[in-house]
């Protein structure tokens, strides 16, 4: 039987991901829990995964899948039933995105500027348009984006509050930070205790898409 807090934390889940199509960040699970730190968060994750209610999906920046929701409000999951098979993208065909340059993980840098392309495994993109910037800093590593990261990018002008989006500031730098709304400013904040917060007029701030997923390479 889960607890209070895992049913909470697993609708939550379930309601952003069919929302928006991306797993909510920890700081927006803590918030929308009430809880101190993100360790709680972590703790309730890994009690869903251990109970198979989700789980993370690999090589992607905070990505989670619900995979079955408890049966009925107050009672134990029965064993989930076999899933209904979906519709699998071949894990060998391969979409060429833009690479539109690199983006500043830290403070802004050079504008979007595509140029080359880079191959992307089908199966990582959802809808819409994309495109991929290689992470240049250490800004977002509380969200497990490190520097020399490939970001994939959805391409929208708009936000909601706590995603994680590309941010073109004064037409001229772009950079990666989670969106926020302070009073009549726009706040990007870092995911890194080392860095500030960075606020900006409305009007110098262009959103140029959100995260989708991430692309690590070893070397």
């Amino acid at each position: 039987m889960l607890t209070v807090k895992q049913r909470e934390l697993l609708t939550y889940i379930d309601q952003q991901l069919k929302a928006s199509g991306v797993s909510p960040s920890f700081d927006e699970m803590r918030e929308a829990l009430d809880l101190k730190s993100k360790s709680g968060v972590h703790r309730l994750i890994s009690a869903l995964e251990e109970r198979q209610f989700i789980r993370r999906l690999p090589n992607r920046a905070r990505a989670l899948e619900v995979v079955r929701l408890p049966d009925t409000q107050g009672a134990a999951p029965t064993p989930a039933a076999a899933p209904q098979p979906r519709a699998v993208v071949p894990a060998n065909d391969t979409i060429d995105l833009p690479l539109a340059g690199r983006i500043a993980a830290g403070t802004p840098i050079e504008a979007l500027q595509g140029q080359d392309s880079f191959p992307v495994p089908a199966a990582l993109l959802g809808p819409g348009e994309h495109y991929a910037l290689e992470v240049s800093g250490d800004s977002m590593v509380d969200e497990g984006i490190l520097d020399g990261d490939y970001v994939l990018i959805r391409k929208s002008d708009t936000a909601r509050e706590g995603e994680i989006i590309v941010a073109l500031i004064d037409d001229a730098e772009a950079t990666l930070k989670t969106f926020r709304r302070e009073g009549q400013m726009v706040r990007l904040d870092p995911a890194n205790r080392a860095h500030e917060p960075q606020r900006y007029d409305p009007r110098r701030v262009k959103i140029q898409g959100k995260l989708a997923g991430l692309i690590r390479r070893y070397h």
